[in-house]
C-alpha cells in the first residue's frame, strides 16, 4: 500500500504542476482530496487493516493528505499573486457612483443568509445536457412533465437550463451525502413575457440530504429564510404541487408585499405570489447519484431571486429588471 500512496501523491503533484488556472486547480483538488477521491477511500479502508499496519499506513496517509493540501493551497496563492492589475492613472474619474443590479443585491443577501445557515454555495453550467436538466431529475425522455417547461434547445446538442435543479445532480455526484448546498443562477424558459413572466430570470436552489430529514425541516428552513430576507415575519401558505424530482411536492406562496395582499397585476390580483416550490427529493433522484435511500432522505426547494427583487424593491413589472435602463435600475444603489 505504501507504493500505491506514493504513486497517488506523485501523480497529484505532477498534474498540479501543469495547471495555471484557479478553476483547474480547484477541480484537481476535488479529484485528489474530495469525498470521492482515492485518498479518501484509502483512509476509509484503514479499519480493515491490522493494528500493526494501521501504525504505519495511518500516519503515512495523514502526512500525504497534509502535503497535498499544502501543495494545492500554495498553488492557489501563487496563481492569485500573479494577477496583474494595471490602471491607467490618466483616465478621467467618473463622479457618478455605480450601483449593483437589484437581482445581484438580493442574490448576495440570500446566499449570505444561507451560508450562515450552514449551506455551501455551488454553481453549474447554464448550457446543460438533457441528462442533468431532465433525466437525472426523474424526467425521462418523452415524459409529459417536459411540456411543463418550454425549453430552448441548442444546435450543439445541449440546452439552456430551465432550472437550477440541475446543480443538485452535479453536487450529489461530486460530494455524495450528507450534503447541504445552495446554488444561485440564471435560467431560461421560452415563455410569453408579461408583468410577472420573463424568458430569462434568476433562481437559487437549496438542498439538504442527511439522515431523518422530513417535511418539517423543509418548512422550517424556508420560513426562516424568508424571515431573514424580508426582516419580518412573512405570511405564507403551503399547498400541494407536482414536480417529478420531489415526492411529496409543495408550492409555498408568500403574501404579496407589493400590494400588501390586496391584489395587483404582479400577483394576478390574488394577493399571493408563488415563491418557493419544493419538496422531499424523489428516491429515484437520490439513487441516480448513488445515494443510499435506506439511510438518507432530503429536501430541495427553488427560490425565485427575480421575484424576490421585485417584492423587496416594490417593482411591479418584471421587464424593468432586464431592460438595461440605468435610470430605473440605478435608483436602488449599492447595499
Amino acid at each position: 500500500m505504501k507504493e500505491k500512496i506514493e504513486a497517488l501523491k506523485n501523480g497529484a503533484l505532477k498534474e498540479l504542476n501543469n495547471l495555471s488556472k484557479e478553476a483547474d486547480v480547484l477541480n484537481c483538488k476535488a479529484k485528489y482530496l474530495g469525498k470521492k477521491s482515492e485518498l479518501n477511500d484509502l483512509l476509509a479502508s484503514l479499519k480493515n487493516l491490522t493494528v500493526e499496519e494501521k501504525k504505519v499506513i495511518g500516519p503515512l496517509l495523514n502526512e500525504t493528505k497534509k502535503e497535498l493540501e499544502n501543495a494545492f493551497n500554495n498553488k492557489l496563492t501563487e496563481i492569485n499573486n500573479q494577477i496583474n492589475y494595471n490602471f491607467d492613472e490618466t483616465l478621467p474619474v467618473c463622479s457618478k457612483t455605480g450601483s449593483l443590479h437589484p437581482v445581484t443585491i438580493v442574490a448576495k443577501e440570500v446566499t449570505d443568509i444561507m451560508k450562515r445557515m450552514g449551506f455551501t454555495v455551488v454553481s453549474g453550467p447554464e448550457m446543460e445536457t438533457e441528462y442533468y436538466n431532465f433525466e437525472a431529475l426523474n424526467v425521462p425522455k418523452n415524459h409529459p412533465a417536459r411540456d411543463m417547461q418550454d425549453t430552448y434547445y441548442l444546435d450543439n446538442g445541449l440546452l439552456l437550463r430551465t432550472q437550477t435543479s440541475s446543480n443538485q445532480v452535479h453536487a450529489m455526484q461530486k460530494y455524495g451525502a450528507p450534503l447541504k448546498v445552495c446554488s444561485p443562477g440564471r435560467v431560461f424558459r421560452n415563455e410569453d413575457i408579461d408583468a410577472n413572466h420573463e424568458n430569462t430570470f434568476f433562481q437559487i436552489e437549496g438542498m439538504v440530504i442527511d439522515e431523518n430529514i422530513s417535511v418539517s425541516n423543509l418548512v422550517y428552513v424556508m420560513r426562516s429564510l424568508l424571515r431573514e430576507i424580508f426582516h419580518q415575519d412573512v405570511k405564507v401558505r403551503l399547498r400541494p404541487g407536482y414536480f417529478p424530482f420531489t415526492e411529496p411536492s409543495f408550492e409555498l406562496d408568500c403574501s404579496c408585499l407589493i400590494c400588501g395582499g390586496k391584489g395587483c397585476p404582479t400577483c394576478k390580483n390574488s394577493g399571493w405570489l408563488e415563491l418557493c416550490p419544493g419538496g422531499m427529493i424523489h428516491p429515484n433522484v437520490l439513487k441516480e447519484s448513488n445515494i443510499d435511500t435506506d439511510k438518507y432522505t432530503g429536501f430541495a426547494f427553488g427560490l425565485g431571486l427575480t421575484r424576490l427583487a421585485m417584492m423587496k424593491y416594490k417593482i411591479n413589472d418584471i421587464r424593468v429588471l432586464n431592460n438595461g435602463d440605468v435610470r430605473e435600475l440605478g435608483q436602488f444603489g449599492i447595499e
